[in-house]
């Protein structure tokens, strides 16, 4: 089976391949514009073809998808500052690769969607992921999956949590905004990628949820990954509005902050996600929270490699 998946250099990218390559019978091509983690890709994984590449510009890979299987596609904009960014990147590049795709005749593709396009949120990441599901939906002569994750983390996170756990041993005092008592559905990245491959090769159709299957805090959050990885940081309350403010000072000395503004207005909202029986539906194991925490920071292979930014 070849299986070419898109934003192979990032969370979820990494991942899969790291998970995937060595199952039999798999050849994969990756593709990603990130210089830096496309050659991380290529040198931890010599025997995977590494496509370096902007998907929302046409292109000499498009070729990749000939005699392809199945795609994954998996680029995405999550952060910045740039709402055309979000565009390229979450919808451009998307009508692209479907077309690469009808005119090599791919017969099936799983869409890494978000939750996102479930919350009352409004900003460039949210409604950019709509606009790549409603492209999708358009979608009648391909077979395919949508899955919709909440907030990941695991190996090679470079932002959300990842970003966090390494900001604690920079700072002596971690700050959370107002109470902390914001519901968040963590999805461990190690079951979505078992997800994703259940999909592939059951050749799954449908949308799907994929909710993290514990609720907990992003406070209690927070101090579970700081026990787990001995940091000395002190959790610090702060009123909310000092810290949008200190988020958007940041801003403007850094066009490519680990976390914006948007990002704190949809961490505070209060809201859960709907979530499919995943671990039925695909027969995968729900890691529990605590073990998925300590398997991604205090794993000797993957733990401790980290993503260019």
């Amino acid at each position: 089976m070849k299986v070419v998946i898109t934003g192979a250099a990032g969370l979820v990218g990494q991942n899969l391949v790291a998970r995937l390559k060595a199952r039999p019978g798999v050849e994969l091509v990756g593709i990603d514009k990130h210089p830096t983690n496309t050659g991380l890709l290529r040198r931890l994984h010599p025997e995977v073809q590494v496509i370096e590449a902007d998907l929302s510009c046409g292109g000499a890979w498009e070729g990749a998808f000939a005699e392809a299987d199945a795609v994954v596609i998996n680029q995405a904009q999550i952060g910045g500052l740039v709402e055309q960014e979000f565009i390229d990147n979450n919808v451009v590049a998307t009508q692209n690769v479907l077309a690469a795709m009808r005119r090599h005749g791919t017969p099936y593709f799983v869409l890494i969607s978000s939750s996102v396009v479930n919350s009352v949120a409004d900003d460039f990441y949210t409604r950019s992921k709509r606009a790549q599901e409603h492209l999708v939906d358009q979608v009648h002569d391909i077979p395919h999956a949508v899955l919709r994750p909440t907030l990941m983390f695991g190996w090679f996170d470079r932002k959300h949590l990842g970003w966090l756990r390494r900001f604690m041993d920079r700072s002596p005092v971690f700050p959370v905004p107002g109470n902390g008592r914001y519901v968040r559905q963590p999805l461990y990245v190690g079951d979505f990628v078992e997800v994703i491959v259940a999909a592939l090769n059951g050749r799954t159709t449908g949308t799907f949820d994929i909710s993290g299957q514990e609720k907990i805090f992003y406070g209690d959050l927070i101090r579970l990954i700081r026990d787990t990885v001995n940091a000395r940081s002190v959790v610090l309350n702060i009123p909310y509005r000092v810290f949008l403010f200190l988020l958007a000072l940041y801003a403007r000395i850094d066009r490519n902050p680990p976390f914006t503004t948007s990002q704190l207005k949809a961490l505070v909202i209060p809201e859960t996600f709907p979530t499919t029986d995943w671990p039925e539906v695909f027969k995968v194991r729900s890691t529990p929270l605590k073990e998925a925490i300590r398997e991604t920071y205090l794993n000797a292979t993957y733990g401790e490699i980290v993503l260019d930014f």
